[in-house]
């Protein structure tokens, strides 16, 4: 083919077809043998390796013929499947997109900075060898770009630059030859699947901007990352039944799909983009897919792309702020249930975060999106749940960081006569909280609003609800004793009693459209968490009626485990947890050995010899003291025991302690929990009562209900 010689020595080949390839959509020969990206500035003809080498810069030589690698193994079976169904009459895959910004006619796509599909972006920190006021000395063009080595430097805002890499053609080969695989285990129903995700997964999940992936999934499959791919389809496929043209074909092989993602996502982690961290997060919402491990990948993925920052005012595309916001809050979410569940340090910190909160306006579809195809999930409940999970693990955030820290544990273990005190003083507040977060609650996200063959994610909402306000108190029952102080015991198990029958009450009232629905990867373990709230209740009891009282709670929730399980499987782990928990399998749940239950007495007791009135008048003296300040002494040769201190003491019924009063007077109570003079807290009712004179309303408070009953409607305790 002729070309022009410019004065330069180059050759001008810019305007000219060569091989069927424009200038824009090939390297030139030199780039292309070397396998780097070719960029040539704007008006000029000759790229910049090729001026940095004083080369010529050809488009001549036809690319060389390759053997693509895909991560299973050629030699498979599946080997011989057609690769794409996007495949032209020719039978030849469509060409990939190199560029969006090139892309004829209107897109979504132009200027966006983390979804470009064959280059990725990394945020240039503060501390690297970039500084932002040398970048800043750059000639940025109108988009933001400055072409440099090792690639091109992008500003979004006057102080946050990412640099811009393009990928091979040997990753690009590889990316397209994994893309077709995945789309050939579940060919020709990919369409169908999507449809299944958008309908059922997205609406209480919106990790995607739908309109942006339907524009790229309508032009092909090959637009996407392997994983991302794959995750869309795994998760959708638990819903196969819920199309009726799918419900009497065939199923793809879920498993290979499963088997193929982990490889996939090590693939793209080190080149970062948003589909990384979608792929990653939906692959963690797989009923046996949570890991830790990822959860971390992740978060380091997250923070090369900026999603811990601001973006409110970048020089990117509207939809791309507002999806990048409730990613960045996804991952949030991730981060902290994965800390409780996992019983490990948070990755997220506040420090390093500045992430707006989401608004109306960040979520594209609203109600008149909504798909009524039967089994469908409502765009506005699913909108009002994100919303609100995000806001409630917020809450959780603090009890973790309040409680469950190393510092923070080892600093209340460090004061163990206080440690009650302490705690109660720290989670009142956080309690407080829980409950206006549970008051504010849309009547549309109760958990009986459900709509005629509509499914309603809200049971993973309420759940983890539960799941925090048992967290929270499984921190304040850490330090339960016997020697503390018996009112200020009564009131916190009492409440702690409330709480697990109410999350009980509440599992049982699930309805097929929650169950059947979308659950948030923290449910299975959830779940587990009140469990153990209830055998740790039954392990520390005081008597056998208090521990049998546990012990059917128990039993009635693993019974409603076990035949809610056939509907919703990730519930047969609390059940399996159940069955192997100490109060099912130890003497069939026996508690005559447990060290806080006083033991029963012999058969026969021996016969006591008379006590001096003196001895015996002491003793009633020490016991009336000790219930005076809310203390009770234990004997050095007690050790660390729980018992009992008085379980052993002289039998004094008939004397005058028989008729004292037992209650711990108020002021004493003040006291212990550390409050001001002339205050007394409720711990039930959430009140600050102010009196001049304990005496006088002691009377009053003597007959007084320290614990309300559960108020279903509106949760109406909130104290301990």
């Amino acid at each position: 083919m002729a070309t022009n010689q410019p004065a330069g020595g180059n050759i001008n080949v810019s305007n000219l077809p060569v091989n069927g390839w424009t200038r824009r959509d090939r390297p030139c020969d030199a780039c292309r043998r070397r396998k780097s990206r070719c960029i040539i500035p704007q008006d000029t003809e000759t790229c910049i390796m090729c001026q940095s080498r004083s080369e010529q810069c050809t488009f001549i030589q036809n690319p060389q013929r390759r053997k693509r690698r895909r991560v299973e193994d050629e030699s498979s079976p599946d080997a011989a499947k057609p690769r794409s169904p996007d495949a032209d009459r020719s039978g030849q895959p469509k060409p990939p997109i190199n560029d969006y910004t090139s892309l004829p006619g209107p897109s979504l796509l132009k200027q966006t900075l983390g979804l470009q599909n064959r280059q990725h972006g990394q945020y240039l920190g503060q501390t690297s060898e970039y500084d932002v006021r040398l970048i800043n000395l750059s000639p940025f063009n109108g988009r933001g770009e400055h072409v440099s080595m090792p690639g091109t430097l992008r500003r979004v805002s006057p102080n946050v630059h990412f640099i811009m890499k393009s990928e091979s053609q040997a990753e690009v080969d590889d990316e397209l030859a994994n893309l077709d695989l995945v789309e050939s285990i579940v060919q020709p129903h990919g369409r169908a699947l999507v449809d299944l995700y958008f309908r059922i997964i997205h609406p209480s999940f919106p990790i995607f901007d739908k309109k942006v992936f339907l524009e790229k999934y309508g032009r092909t499959h090959r637009e996407f990352t392997p994983p991302v791919l794959a995750a869309v389809y795994i998760l959708a496929l638990n819903w196969w039944s819920y199309t009726p043209e799918l419900v009497n074909l065939p199923k793809p092989d879920i498993q290979k799909l499963e088997q193929l993602a982990p490889a996939m996502m090590s693939v793209v982690l080190n080149r970062p983009k948003l589909s990384t961290v979608q792929a990653g997060l939906l692959l963690l919402q797989r009923p046996d897919g949570d890991s830790w491990a990822l959860t971390g990948q992740l978060v380091a993925v997250a923070q090369n792309l900026g999603l811990h920052l601001d973006c409110s005012k970048w020089k990117i595309p509207e939809w791309e702020r507002s999806l990048r916001k409730r990613l960045a809050w996804g991952l949030f979410m991730q981060d902290k249930w994965g800390s409780l569940t996992h019983g490990r340090p948070s990755l997220i910190h506040s420090e390093d975060w500045s992430v707006r909160p989401v608004e109306a306006r960040d979520f594209p579809e609203t109600a008149e999106d909504d798909d009524e195809e039967e089994g469908s999930s409502d765009i506005e409940t699913g909108r009002l749940t994100f919303i609100h999970m995000i806001s409630l693990t917020e809450i959780l955030k603090e009890i973790l960081g309040t409680f469950f820290t190393v510092k923070a544990m080892a600093q209340l273990s460090s004061d163990s006569e206080n440690a009650m005190k302490l705690t109660l003083e720290l989670a009142k507040p956080i309690q407080l909280k829980l409950k206006e977060w549970h008051s504010k609650l849309p009547k549309s996200l109760a958990v009986g609003e459900t709509r005629a063959r509509k499914l309603s994610s809200t049971g993973s909402l309420h759940l983890a609800y539960f799941a925090a306000e048992v967290t929270l108190h499984r921190a304040i029952i850490r330090f339960d004793s016997t020697h503390m102080d018996e009112q200020l015991r009564h009131i916190t198990r009492n409440a702690a009693k409330a709480r697990l029958t109410s999350a009980i009450d509440f599992v049982g009232k699930l309805e097929p459209a929650h169950l059947q629905s979308f659950w948030y990867f923290a449910s299975k373990v959830n779940l587990a968490i009140i469990g153990t709230f209830g055998s740790l209740l039954w392990a520390t009891s005081d008597n056998p009626e208090e521990a049998e009282f546990y012990k059917s709670q128990l039993a009635e929730y693993r019974w409603t485990l076990r035949v809610s399980s056939k509907a919703a499987e990730f519930m047969k782990f609390t059940v399996g947890m159940l069955d192997s928990s100490p109060v099912f399998v130890k003497e069939g749940g026996s508690k005559t050995t447990t060290p806080n239950m006083p033991r029963d007495p012999p058969a026969q007791e021996p016969t006591q010899e008379p006590v001096p009135e003196r001895i015996q008048h002491d003793q009633d003296k020490q016991e009336l003291d000790q219930m005076k300040y809310g203390v009770n002494e234990v004997s050095p040769s007690v050790g660390t025991s729980t018992e009992n201190a008085f379980q052993y003491d002289q039998d004094i019924s008939g004397t005058a302690m028989a008729v004292a009063d037992t209650r711990p007077a108020w002021s004493g109570l003040a006291n212990n929990v550390n409050f001001s003079t002339g205050d007394i807290q409720d711990w039930s009712l959430d009140q600050l009562y102010n009196f001049e004179n304990f005496q006088s309303v002691e009377d009053i408070f003597a007959s007084r209900r320290f614990i309300e009953e559960y108020d279903e409607t509106g949760n109406n305790f909130a104290g301990f």
